[in-house]
């Protein structure tokens, strides 16, 4: 086994990968940098190295939305931090991804020394944001309430809720999951709960307000 650091790094340009990549690489102790292009990839290489130290995640990916991408992440693996990296880098989808999550928030237009600084400061267990940005307070009372309700539910949940904004049956998830169909229609009625809806539907089309890339501003 190789000692050192391993990250994801889950963008779809091949160029933008291969600029963190290098950036990434001028941190001692990497051993493991591996690449994803398309959220489902993403998902697959968060899924199978439980043992990754920190994924770097554009929002803009083919098959993510926004920021929802972050929530099914999250609930794929809760305990490794995630680092957005986007070009959408204004006050509000800064903080809506920090209070969804994120452990981080660096701009695409960062420099090497940058990224490398915002990495290092969270391996280290600390919140990354750009400098220079006031986050302020959310403003739009209908996201805040949502977001609220989105930080209440468990892991297994966000990861519910994100199989659903993908068009999964309960019994598709179910199979995914190697859990019971029961027991994912339990998790599906625990996040109708949470989210204050009545029908997978609205959760859908809830999610998709936090989800909008980019983010509209309040």
């Amino acid at each position: 086994m190789p000692s050192g650091y391993k990250f994801v790094i889950a963008d779809d340009h091949p160029l933008f990968r291969g600029a963190l990549k290098q950036a990434l690489s001028g941190i001692a102790d990497v051993a493991t940098i591996l690449e994803a292009g398309d959220f489902e990839a993403t998902k697959a290489l968060v899924s199978a190295n439980e043992d990754v130290d920190l994924v770097l995640l554009d929002l803009s990916m083919p098959g993510a939305s926004g920021l929802s991408g972050l929530i099914s992440l999250r609930g794929i693996h809760s305990a490794v931090p995630m680092v957005v990296v986007s070009a959408h880098d204004d006050a509000e989808t800064i903080r809506r991804a920090l209070e969804l999550g994120a452990s981080g928030f660096i701009s695409k237009s960062a420099s090497m020394e940058d990224i490398r600084a915002a990495v290092m400061t969270v391996l280290s267990g600390g919140i990354t944001a750009p400098v220079g940005i006031d986050l302020g307070v959310e403003r739009d009372p209908e996201i805040s309430d949502l977001i609220k309700r989105l930080q209440s539910l468990t892991p297994q949940q966000a990861r519910v809720l994100g199989m659903l904004a993908e068009g999964l049956l309960n019994k598709q998830i179910a199979y995914e999951l190697s859990v019971s169909e029961a027991t994912i229609k339990a998790h599906v009625s625990a996040v109708l709960q949470k989210l204050g809806v009545d029908s997978r539907t609205q959760a859908v089309i809830l999610l998709s307000k936090i989800g909008t890339d980019p983010l509209p501003a309040a």
